[in-house]
């Protein structure tokens, strides 16, 4: 995992300006090249140092809670927004192939540890928000089933991993998110965090992080 946020490896943050011109248009258009294999290879690196002191975009994203959250939910107030590849579900037979990408599983027992310690964050100010490539039906079986406190955004055309170069990759003629969290405070993206590498244990680090002022 790559961390942004003023720790290791020397990241820095710069003066407040518009997020985009990173990379995430280019992983978008890789995607031709995933779909001719069951899976694109992926940096183990993935460098962050370019969203803190950025503004994040002002989007406007349909919510599981059967609202669209538009920009003026984004301008205001404090939220971590974790960015995670996808959920699976009981009734479907996932890939054998997926348990071989690296660090992509975890994506459940994530959103569960970010439900359980939801509370803590908006004790000291956050608000919790989750986000996937995954069409808004399928991630509100999702939220409905884990009994998630709060709403996971969709996001299929990757305009946030566009206008902020987020990494993404290719599976199985699919293009998913790396996971990947942006703490962000008055539309200000204070830390950013980019390949996650121990999904279930990343919810705790943060508020622990954020609460220390680090």
């Amino acid at each position: 995992m790559f961390d942004a946020a003023g720790g290791w490896p020397g990241a820095g943050s710069g003066g407040t300006k518009p997020c985009g011109g990173g990379s995430g248009r280019q992983a978008v258009n890789g995607c031709a090249g995933a779909r001719r294999g069951k899976m694109m290879d992926m940096p183990t690196t993935f460098p962050a140092e370019h969203l803190v002191g950025e503004q994040f975009p002002l989007l406007s994203l349909p919510s599981t809670t059967g609202e669209t959250m538009g920009p003026m939910d984004f301008a205001t107030g404090s939220f971590v927004l974790f960015i995670y590849p996808r959920t699976g579900r009981p009734d479907r037979v996932e890939s054998p192939e997926w348990s071989l990408v690296p660090d992509a599983k975890g994506c459940t027992p994530e959103a569960c540890e970010f439900r359980d310690l939801a509370a803590d964050f908006a004790s000291i100010g956050y608000r919790v928000l989750g986000l996937s490539s995954q069409e808004t039906d399928y991630q509100r079986e999702a939220a409905e089933r884990l009994h998630l406190p709060y709403p996971l955004l969709s996001d299929p055309g990757f305009v946030l991993a566009t206008a902020c170069g987020l990494p993404t990759f290719g599976f199985d003629g699919e293009l998913l998110h790396v996971r990947s969290t942006l703490v962000v405070r008055e539309r200000l993206i204070t830390h950013a965090f980019l390949g996650i590498t121990e999904a279930a244990a990343h919810p705790r680090d943060l508020i622990n992080r954020l609460r220390t002022g680090r």
